[in-house]
């Protein structure tokens, strides 16, 4: 761990609504020590505020790539985010 946190805002687009992928992130997520939100959105992408140590973080985007069985991500876009008022935990907000 590099002992930095970081926190990113990131679009998921493909086919990632109607296969569990709001579940698999925030298992994922919990599983890396991560904090945030998954949603889905109604363009049929998925939005996720993800909050931690920037090697988890880092491992998170990767994994994204992927998604749960069903999945098929065409894009994984990233932005720089406030983490104030982030969640302690990992949430499925909508």
């Amino acid at each position: 761990m590099t002992g930095t946190s970081r926190a990113v805002l990131v679009r998921i687009s493909g086919r990632v609504q109607g296969v569990s992928f709001r579940v698999w992130t925030q298992r994922e997520a919990l599983r890396l020590g991560l904090r945030g939100w998954v949603r889905n959105e109604r363009d049929g992408s998925v939005s996720a505020l993800i909050a931690g140590e920037d090697d988890a973080v880092a491992s998170m985007l990767e994994a994204l790539w992927q998604g749960p069985r069903g999945a098929d991500v065409r894009s994984v876009v990233p932005e720089p985010a406030d983490a104030t008022g982030v969640p302690a935990g990992f949430d499925i907000t909508g």
